[in-house]
């Protein structure tokens, strides 16, 4: 299980835990291809040898290592710098984000347990659904055993970002790439909500497609499940935002300057404990998390629907590790 060949560059050490699941395995592969990347560490509960020997194949310089089964957990997190979590069970249709909310939470807290006590300066990227649930567990988790700190938790909502700059340039008549809107509050529904007003380049958008692009942006990931007829939900475009998400956490640790993303984290921006918007990536994790900037009147309403729903979210993270 082990690749032996050394990586000619220096880089960071990063796991991946869940690298055998539908997420997992597109996000090991592309993370086998970060140049930044010199030791790619894969965990799983099963099939990891079979994952680790086909990725460990390709010639970039990221030394890959296997890791299976829960007695090899400790060994997967030792040393590492970032932690990247696509473990849990997928969304099937008919299934709400909190459905699996009993399944994911349990996965969650037991890998946050094993990152408290093998790796705790590590920056954890979590992508486990409910996301607006698992966040507020792991930090719980991290408090319990006194590791806790919110600069290095992260929820991925990069989805969101890359659903959003697609079909917002698709409407315009733009290259996705020129595209980048603000997407904050949470990773599900209607705590998705797109700043359309901030869109860069600057555009006007009618009430007509202010409409559709939130409502599509905000149910990206149910029209992958129903697309998909049960065969599963959205992993490589997820695997992707998190590939995009973990190379703007490394940029960070490398010391580039002025690498700001989205992202699901502890913040003062509301009133609530947990918030995701703009924040400025470093050394330490999040250096900086930006405020909303100006909303107009259905952005203000969106976000007090937002922040209802979130409450809530938190609150079932919390008491899962409290009770």
């Amino acid at each position: 299980m082990d690749c032996r060949a050394k990586g000619g560059s220096p880089g960071f050490k990063v796991a991946v835990l869940g690298a055998a699941g539908g997420i997992g395995q597109p996000l090991a592969m592309l993370m086998k291809i970060n140049p930044l990347v010199s030791v790619l560490h894969l965990y799983d509960v099963v099939n990891t040898p079979g994952v680790t020997a086909d990725i460990s194949h390709m010639d970039t310089n990221a030394v890959v290592r296997g890791f299976l089964g829960q007695q090899q957990l400790e060994d997967a997190l030792t040393g590492m710098d970032i932690v990247i979590i696509p473990a849990g069970v997928p969304r099937k249709p008919g299934m709400t984000r909190d459905d699996l909310f009993n399944i994911n939470a349990g996965i969650v807290k037991t890998l946050c347990e094993g990152i408290a006590k093998c790796c705790p300066k590590a920056i954890v990227n979590l992508i486990s659904n409910p996301v607006n649930s698992t966040v507020p567990i792991a930090a719980e988790v991290f408090k319990k055993v006194g590791t806790y700190d919110p600069k290095r938790l992260l929820g991925v909502t990069m989805l969101d970002v890359v659903r959003a700059n697609t079909f917002v340039a698709e409407v315009l008549g733009l290259d996705p790439r020129e595209v980048d809107v603000p997407v904050v509050g949470g990773h599900a529904g209607v705590t998705i909500l797109p700043l359309l007003s901030q869109v860069k380049p600057s555009c006007s958008l009618t009430p007509t497609e202010i409409d559709y692009l939130t409502d599509r942006i905000q149910n990206g990931g149910t029209e992958v499940v129903e697309a998909k007829t049960g065969a599963g939900s959205a992993t490589l475009s997820m695997a992707y935002a998190a590939a995009k998400f973990a190379d703007a956490c490394l940029r960070g640790l490398r010391g580039d300057a002025g690498v700001i993303e989205c992202a699901y984290v502890a913040s003062t921006v509301t009133e609530l404990p947990f918030f995701a918007s703009k924040v400025r990536l470093g050394r330490a994790g999040i250096e900086e998390i930006y405020s909303l900037g100006p909303l107009n009147e259905y952005e203000r309403a969106g976000l007090e629907k937002a922040k209802k729903e979130l409450a809530g979210s938190i609150q079932k993270g919390v008491s899962f590790v409290r009770k």
